[in-house]
C-alpha cells in the first residue's frame, strides 16, 4: 500500500473567502494506493480541502504537490488531465442523456482531437479508439452492476444508482486519486453497503487512491486506512482508524464528549448516532 513518495501532499494550506477562514494551515500527505478518509463537523472544511485537491477553489497560502509536481494553481481540467477525478456531494450528472452517455463524457480527456492530427486521425484509428474506449466502458458499468440501466436517462433513475453513475463517470477518467465527496449520503443501508464494497474494490483491484469525505462513521472506520479529522478549517487528528477514534480531541469535537470522560463501545456508538444522525 504505502510508497516511498507520497502521491499527494497538501503543505500549509489556508483558504479564505473574504473575512471567513475555510481552512487554516492544514498539511498532509496520502501515499499511492491507500484510502484515505477526511472527517469532521458540518462546517469543519471537508469539502473546502476537496475543493483545494481537485482544483476548484486555488489555496489562499500553502502549496499542494501531485505526483511531486506543484499544482497550486493548475486548473481543474488540467489536473483531471493528470490523473486526479472525483464525484461531487451534490449530483452532477446531465440528466437529459443516457448513463452510458454520461460516463463517456468522462473519456473526453482521452480522445486524440487535436488539430493537426485530427484529419487523418478520423480516417485512420477513430473506430478502433472508439471500440477500445466503449471495452473500458462496460467493464466499468459490469464493475459497478449497472448493466440494467446502460441505456436509460440519468435523470429517472433512483438517487442511489445515480451515485453509481457519477462514480462511474469518475472512474472513466482513469484518474490515479480519485475524490469521493459523501458517496453515501442519502443511501439507505443496502446502498451504503454495496457502495462501500466497490469503494474497497475499486481500491483494491484498480489500484486508485482513494480521498473519500463521508459522514457515516462505521463505513468511515471500516474501510479506512487512515483518516485525517478537521474542525473549524484546521487538522485536530491524523492516523489510523483506531488512533483516531481514540483521541480526545476528536471526541470533544465529533461527539461533544469532555476530555476526561471515557467512553465504553455501546455509550460511543449512541453518542455518534445522536451527534451525527446516523448509526456508528
Amino acid at each position: 500500500m504505502k510508497a516511498d513518495t507520497p502521491i499527494f501532499e497538501a503543505s500549509h494550506v489556508s483558504l479564505r473567502f473574504g473575512g471567513v477562514r475555510a481552512l487554516t494551515d492544514v498539511s498532509f500527505s496520502i501515499d499511492k494506493g491507500e484510502l484515505f478518509s477526511i472527517i469532521g463537523p458540518n462546517g469543519a472544511g471537508k469539502t473546502s480541502m476537496v475543493n483545494c485537491v481537485s482544483g476548484r477553489y486555488s489555496p489562499t497560502e500553502g502549496r499542494i504537490l501531485f505526483k511531486g509536481r506543484d499544482v497550486t494553481r493548475m486548473t481543474p481540467n488540467h489536473r483531471a488531465e493528470i490523473g486526479i477525478g472525483r464525484t461531487f456531494q451534490n449530483l452532477a450528472l446531465f440528466g437529459h442523456m443516457t448513463v452510458l452517455d454520461n460516463i463517456m463524457v468522462g473519456r473526453h480527456h482521452l480522445m486524440r482531437n487535436n488539430f493537426l492530427s485530427g484529419a487523418l486521425y478520423w480516417f485512420t484509428g477513430a473506430r478502433t479508439e472508439e471500440l477500445a474506449h466503449r471495452r473500458e466502458i462496460e467493464e466499468i458499468i459490469d464493475f459497478l452492476d449497472i448493466q440494467h440501466v446502460r441505456k436509460s436517462i440519468a435523470g429517472t433513475l433512483s438517487y442511489g444508482l445515480r451515485k453509481r453513475v457519477e462514480l462511474a463517470r469518475a472512474m472513466a477518467l482513469k484518474p490515479d486519486l480519485i475524490l469521493l465527496d459523501e458517496p453515501m449520503a442519502g443511501m439507505n443501508l443496502e446502498e451504503k453497503e454495496d457502495m462501500a464494497r466497490y469503494i474497497v474494490d475499486l481500491n483494491e483491484e484498480y489500484g486508485m487512491t482513494v480521498v473519500m469525505i463521508e459522514h457515516d462513521m462505521g463505513v468511515v472506520m471500516d474501510i479506512s486506512h487512515r483518516i485525517m479529522v478537521l474542525d473549524f478549517g484546521k487538522k485536530i487528528a491524523e492516523g489510523d482508524p483506531e488512533e483516531v477514534l481514540a483521541n480526545a480531541h476528536v471526541r470533544r469535537a465529533y461527539l461533544g464528549e469532555a476530555d476526561d470522560v471515557v467512553m465504553d463501545e455501546d455509550d460511543e456508538a449512541a453518542a455518534v448516532e445522536a451527534k451525527t444522525g446516523k448509526v456508528a
